[in-house]
């Protein structure tokens, strides 16, 4: 069985676990390295454990904890060669480990096997993953993108578990006291993916084999726990899709004290 552990999400940090027999790696990791040592250890999680980092892009709610957390467990960081470049001029990435470009065709570590593909988001080269087991279970990981591409469709397509951004209410933004560059940056193709466009997507993965999907990267002053939840729902029913027969939806916490993982 792989378990999934979402740590932390939203506009302050986001970093995930993923665990499949003896192989452990993390998606991100947007909070410092001290709150992620707690974070596992309330886990029963050993940091000297994992295998590898994998960063989606730069940006500092994803990578705030990287340099130390890294550093002091010797964990290879893989990432897209945009972002392993600005990590490197910015000296994020350091000596005391080694990072690597994720190949095209992907990377095997241990039980699992990861390929990436490209998001629209204003970073320099913003990527999601796709982590297959070697029982053929997928789970996908798809934050900070502004909108949901054919590239995108098509690599989540037959995944079991989904964590997929359902960043922002548009009305929410709209009425917000934002400025209005911050505001159109947001909403647009290379900003952040609303609660209505995550939901529309939802059907036909769900269609597809799609089991668990955990809503992530929730804006603290642009969204709502339960109108993001509440959006895909009703997407979902007007399909004929019922929670806890078709698939299970839950929220992705901005600090997460669960000691359950998610199990796909």
């Amino acid at each position: 069985m792989s378990l999934a552990f979402p740590l932390f999400s939203g506009s302050t940090g986001n970093s995930n676990f993923l665990q499949c027999k003896n192989t452990a790696i993390l998606v991100d990791i947007g909070c410092s390295a001290k709150q992620l040592e707690i974070s596992l250890i309330r886990r029963n999680l050993d940091p000297s454990k994992i295998n590898s980092i994998f960063i989606t892009h730069e940006h500092l709610d994803h990578v705030r904890g990287l340099r130390v957390f890294a550093s002091r467990y010797k964990i290879p960081v893989y990432s897209s060669k945009g972002t392993i470049k600005f990590l490197k001029k910015r000296k994020i990435l350091s000596d005391e480990f080694s990072f690597k470009v994720i190949p095209k065709e992907g990377v095997g570590i241990g039980d699992l096997f990861i390929k990436t593909f490209n998001l629209s988001h204003d970073c320099q080269e913003g990527v999601g993953y796709v982590i297959e087991t070697q029982t053929g279970k997928k789970a996908a990981f798809v934050t900070d993108t502004g909108c949901i591409t054919e590239e995108i469709r098509s690599a989540v397509r037959g995944c079991d578990l989904l964590f997929l951004e359902s960043n922002h209410d548009v009305n929410m933004v709209a009425c917000g006291s934002y400025p209005y560059h911050i505001k159109r940056r947001i909403i647009s193709d290379i900003g952040h993916l609303s609660n209505e466009d995550c939901a529309k997507e939802l059907p036909e993965l769900v269609k597809l084999g799609l089991r668990h999907i955990v809503l992530s990267h929730l804006s603290e002053n642009n969204n709502l726990t339960q109108l993001a939840y509440q959006t895909c729902i009703s997407t979902l029913l007007e399909k004929n899709m019922k929670e806890n027969r078709d698939y299970i939806l839950s929220v992705a916490k901005k600090s997460n004290n669960s000691c359950n993982g998610i199990s796909f």
